[in-house]
């Protein structure tokens, strides 16, 4: 069925619009956070329009009337407001989009008062407080998600798409009952509002870029730290303090693996103490303006092994063979068909292996398009574009059970390859604090 667009439908804005100032031969900038009146940092209002611009255009694409999102990324993907990490998991907050006109936002109480006063890029009868289950902790009977999607359902008659499916990302099951029972066909949104987030804008690739160089400034703060007798803990909360201190809005995650941690891969931290000769990695998760860093690096505490080193060397070739690969046109299998099969390196298939050596597009989410993995990308193959920025990390478990490398570098696909925006020293085995 055709789309209602009312003539004041806002322009669409094309995937392949490229934005006049930028300039892929200059390096990508990593500006102060200040707003100046001496240079053009990062232009908030050309983001907003940006992002508002790509979801409208992804929708017009699909064969949806409306997109209604729950998750914090995609809500602050549309009406850039964000309002707190303790909101992630609470379902509390939700935003409608038809594309025929702005966003409406509906957020946790007295919140949407204070967007009316200091989020002008979002009109007065958009800002609204909604208030839905709280993960069942307000219980079906109170009638919160009845009202919530009756409300909804009477924006989409008025927006004359009422009658078309309406995208959901994630929601509590009583409010996708309640939205079925309004009348509405619903249907799943996550692939609509990836295509809207694959290809980032100057801004988007300036904040990646600026979180990446805070985990810089992370790492040569560890290295300094990073001795016999300090221990895993006390370095995740070295680099929260760092990064909370720089700016982040969110230190996601923060895994930190030394010793004969390191192989199997846990994937978190404890209180384990750090040894003379041990091989430690880290992956820094955390988000400046709301845009993620991936970002891996091994380091030895006092001095290494060969066999450690040899794996380290083993992690950056398969690396450097994957980042030789990228530029645009390039396809996600054959970038796949340049890392190690899972029993190459002591799993039993690629199920078990996932995510060691991986690659996956960073954005407002940690896990973004491309995904680059033996996994899946030899059965379902995906195209590389110029504007893409994506994380690409390799494992390499030392011979000896003493130890693994892990590696991981943050990339733009430029219109003839890549730019590596993950600077700390990694060429090489960094060894902190050498005897």
């Amino acid at each position: 069925m055709a789309k209602t667009v009312k003539p004041s439908e806002p322009t669409i804005v094309r995937s392949e619009d490229v934005d006049p100032h930028w300039v892929w031969g200059r390096p990508i900038p990593a500006p102060g956070r200040m707003h100046v009146d001496f240079e053009e940092r990062v232009n908030y209002d050309r983001l907003h329009r940006y992002r508002t611009g790509r979801a409208r255009n992804a929708l017009a694409d699909s064969d949806l009337g409306a997109i209604l999102c729950f998750d914090n990324n995609n809500i602050r993907y549309l009406t850039s407001s964000v309002i707190g990490e303790w909101t992630r998991d609470k379902f509390c907050r939700y935003a409608l989009f038809t594309g025929n006109s702005d966003p409406y936002l509906w957020d946790f109480g007295s919140a949407a008062a204070h967007h009316r006063i200091y989020a002008p890029w979002l009109k007065q009868d958009r800002c609204r407080a909604g208030m839905l289950g709280l993960r069942g902790s307000i219980g079906q009977e109170a009638g919160l998600f009845k009202r919530a999607a009756e409300e909804i359902r009477d924006i989409l008659k008025a927006e004359g798409v009422a009658d078309m499916p309406v995208g959901v990302d994630v929601c509590e099951p009583p409010m996708l009952f309640a939205l079925q029972e309004a009348g509405l066909e619903i249907r799943d949104v996550q692939q609509v509002m990836l295509d809207a987030r694959q290809i980032k804008s100057q801004d988007e690739i300036t904040l990646l870029n600026m979180a990446a160089t805070m985990v810089d400034g992370a790492y040569d703060h560890l290295a300094e730290k990073l001795r016999p007798g300090t221990r895993e803990n006390e370095m995740v909360a070295l680099v929260n303090k760092f990064l909370y201190d720089n700016g982040s809005d969110d230190v996601e995650a923060i895994n930190a693996v030394s010793g004969e941690r390191c192989c199997p891969h846990p994937h978190n931290f404890t209180d384990r103490m750090y040894r003379p000769g041990d091989q430690a990695f880290f992956d820094v998760i955390q988000a400046f303006m709301g845009y993620r860093t991936c970002y891996y690096r091994t380091l030895n505490i006092g001095s290494s092994t060969k066999s450690q080193e040899d794996a380290y060397k083993q992690a950056r070739e398969w690396i450097d063979s994957a980042i030789e690969l990228v530029r645009p046109g390039m396809t996600t299998d054959r970038i796949a068909a340049v890392w190690p099969k899972a029993t190459d390196f002591g799993f039993a298939n690629e199920m078990e292996a996932f995510g060691l050596q991986f690659g996956h597009g960073l954005g407002m989410a940690l896990h973004e398009r491309p995904i680059i993995s033996r996994l899946v990308s030899f059965d379902s193959p995906f195209e590389l574009q110029e504007g893409m920025v994506f994380a690409l990390e390799t494992y390499c478990p030392a011979a000896d059970g003493n130890g693994a490398a892990r590696i991981e570098e943050e990339v733009v696909v430029t219109p003839d390859g890549c730019q590596v925006i993950t600077l700390f020293p990694s060429k090489e085995l960094f060894i902190a604090n050498k005897y």
